[in-house]
């Protein structure tokens, strides 16, 4: 069997590599830098408007709806898949195979994915359908079948469907569970298995209540863990303070310095940290993915430009500040001051414990692996209760509402195999399937580049004209 899975994660290894080197670097960043010109730097023109939707609309109890959810519902949702491993295991990943400079690149994929994020989230709005009894149904698969009619679309859309189910419903909750087992494992020494059935136990619960009780968990476990994770980091940076100009600048210096970090040749080295960047990039903010537009779908607001300014603040938060601060813990304490990968040696690291060791640098290893643990476990957990949501609407779209249930049970046995399974093999069969979401959703994205165009344009026209209203009642 050992043999099998490893001939399998060789073979899976091989295709992530050209995909991640290649095809998705060129892929994201061509997409982002496409809206990004179309919208007219809607990620910096709105960026303030933006701000002011999310926070002022800031709520752990939010109103009841008739259908759908309130617009920081879907916003938490959505941060609740975004926020994950990708914050931490992820970004440790990125550092470690492509060096400090790697964050450098993802700031550039989620600057671009801001824009990225905003189409798909006007696309979502403008796409959903609301069926007798109330129910919202939207995401990817509805915009793909407005983008292509015929069959052409239905094909489209069933291979997306049936990639995000793979990706998010299935494989990703593995990689989360998995993530979660390995560091209580270290942390408290507890197995992993056990972990596994717990966090599937808790899941079942959840999933049970459908999409209200998920926007209920969501709205008040994301803001708080990550207040929470924050803080700890913040306890650490100012710990170490007199080295954070060093490890800002190593960010600068080895995103286009590589190899003096990595050891090779240049080329080598500095597509290591770009394709790092990109490949961890999208599994942290999911930009271009197509998987939080099923929860922005869901989301009541009055035009579909409200909910895409909220939905390209969750990259914001979620790259600019959360992996940030993760990025800035690592570096400051394992490569700036004389770390312990300041040369790059090869030492005992590897991505699901170099958080642990940063911690543990300022509260000590024991403590330090007791909180990078809890925090992990909030972070994975609520990306479990997203991608859950996002593959169940792909699962109920190709088979029916009748089929939710048995959608359900077959999470949560993933759910409890991902605690189980080798942590390599988790993460690459999810980076697999979360490239080949990439590709439907991004050509319907392009296809139906008008609807978007046009929300930004009705956009400007509103605010002309409210602020018309405002001056003439100031006058009277």
């Amino acid at each position: 069997m050992k043999e099998f899975l490893d001939g399998v994660l060789n073979v899976v290894k091989t295709i992530n590599a050209y995909s991640s080197d290649y095809i998705l670097v060129i892929l994201l960043i061509a997409v982002g830098l496409y809206f990004t010109i179309r919208t007219r730097f809607v990620q910096v023109r709105c960026f303030g408007e933006g701000l002011k939707k999310v926070f002022g609309g800031f709520s752990f109890h939010g109103k009841g709806q008739k259908s759908g959810i309130s617009s920081f519902q879907a916003l938490a949702t959505a941060a609740a898949a975004q926020v994950g491993t990708g914050n931490i295991i992820g970004a440790s990943a990125a550092i470690l195979v492509g060096g400090p400079g790697a964050i450098f690149w993802m700031w550039v994929i989620a600057f671009f994915g801001m824009a990225t994020m905003y189409s798909e989230a006007v696309l979502s709005q403008k796409t959903r359908k609301v069926e007798a009894d109330g129910t919202v149904l939207g995401g990817p698969v509805y915009y793909i079948k407005t983008a292509f009619k015929g069959k052409f679309g239905k094909i489209l859309a069933g291979f997306f469907a049936v990639s995000c189910i793979l990706a998010l419903g299935f494989m990703g909750s593995m990689v989360q569970s998995n993530s979660i087992g390995e560091t209580s494992n270290n942390a408290f020494k507890i197995p992993a298995w056990v972990i596994g059935i717990i966090v599937a136990v808790l899941s079942a619960v959840i999933f049970i209540g459908g999409i209200k009780r998920i926007a209920s968990v969501t709205e008040k476990l994301v803001p708080f863990m990550a207040i929470l994770y924050i803080v700890l980091c913040l306890i650490v940076i100012c710990a170490k303070i007199t080295y954070l100009p060093e490890a800002f600048g190593m960010i600068f210096k080895y995103a286009f310095n590589p190899q003096a970090i990595l050891g090779g040749g240049f080329g080598m080295a500095l597509k290591a940290a770009i394709s790092q960047g990109a490949k961890r990039g999208l599994f942290s903010n999911e930009a271009g993915m197509g998987s939080t537009p099923h929860a922005h779908a869901l989301a009541n607001v009055k035009s579909p430009h409200d909910q895409g300014v909220v939905a390209m603040m969750g990259v914001f938060i979620d790259t600019f500040i959360v992996l940030s601060i993760t990025a800035t813990t690592i570096i400051i304490t394992l490569y700036a001051g004389g770390g312990i990968l300041a040369d790059g040696s090869e030492v005992d690291v590897d991505k699901s414990n170099m958080a642990q060791l940063a911690f543990g640098t300022v509260f000590g290893n024991t403590a330090g692996g007791i909180l990078v643990a809890i925090c992990l476990f909030f972070f994975a957990f609520s990306t479990i209760i997203g991608w859950n949501l996002f593959g169940k609407v792909n699962f109920t779209y190709l088979f029916g509402k009748r089929s939710a249930i048995i959608y359900s049970i077959l999470s949560i046995i993933f759910i409890f195999l991902g605690s189980c399974l080798s942590n390599e093999l988790v993460w690459e069969l999810t980076d697999l399937f979360n490239y080949i979401m990439v590709i439907p959703n991004v050509i319907a994205m392009i296809a139906l580049t008008k609807l978007v165009v046009d929300e930004v344009k009705s956009a400007r026209v509103r605010k002309k004209q409210e602020a018309i209203n405002k001056l003439e009642d100031g006058k009277n």
